[in-house]
């Protein structure tokens, strides 16, 4: 896995650096502001070698509020296989639903203060590298708080919606079992009624999964 690193504390860059090359992955590049990460995309880019991730905190300079992650919301549209995993103090909605808005392939949204687990933080920028999902389920909380008062959620069981929580934050349907200590045969069902009361028909395909989580966060 290649990486690029933009986070302007020098500490916490070289930490998450060694954390990952440790690890066997190759950090290309490491970088202290929004402006610097963009020239270094646009400039791999065009030496054909775009990383497969890039790990980017949300406040950088100069202003310190959301030139990382608006960065990253303009790196998704510029080239939509790059895998963006922004790492934040807070959940900036805005931004966070425009970074999912077009795909949620390939895409993370975790909060610093709950990155504990390093191999899971590992795992994260692994998954979304490989064009998966890494949501924190507090930036799920807000992104979704709204979303449940509207009719078209209306339908959905307080178990299913835990299941499309879950599947917002990119589990599998393993890891739902798992995580709410049922059978994965129940999950496969919750799953299957999901799209039915979404009305997804099963002509979307593997895209059903996708559009139920947009349908989620964008309704």
């Amino acid at each position: 896995m290649r990486v690029v690193i933009a986070e302007d504390s020098v500490l916490l860059r070289e930490g998450l650096t060694r954390l990952l090359t440790d690890r066997g992955h190759e950090v290309v590049a490491g970088v202290g502001d929004a402006e610097a990460l963009v020239k270094t995309i646009a400039d791999l880019a065009g030496e054909g070698t775009l990383p497969d991730v890039v790990v980017a905190d949300v406040r950088m300079p100069p202003t310190h509020t959301d030139e990382g992650v608006r960065a990253a919301v303009s790196l998704r549209r510029a080239h939509p296989g790059l895998g963006v995993l922004v790492l934040s103090q807070y959940v900036e909605e805005r931004y966070a639903t425009e970074l999912l808005a077009g795909s949620t392939r390939g895409v993370g949204y975790l909060l610093k203060d709950r990155v504990a687990d390093v191999r899971e933080f590992v795992d994260a920028v692994v998954r979304v590298a490989e064009g998966g999902t890494a949501l924190d389920p507090e930036v799920v909380t807000q992104l979704l708080g709204r979303s449940r008062k509207q009719d078209v959620l209306a339908r959905l069981t307080p178990r299913e919606r835990e299941v499309l929580a879950l599947m917002a934050e990119g589990r599998t349907n393993s890891a739902i079992a798992r995580q709410l200590v049922i059978s994965d045969g129940a999950v496969e069902k919750h799953v299957s009624n999901i799209f039915l009361k979404l009305g997804l028909s099963p002509s979307d395909g593997d895209h059903r999964r996708v559009l139920a989580v947009l349908t989620y966060l964008n309704s």
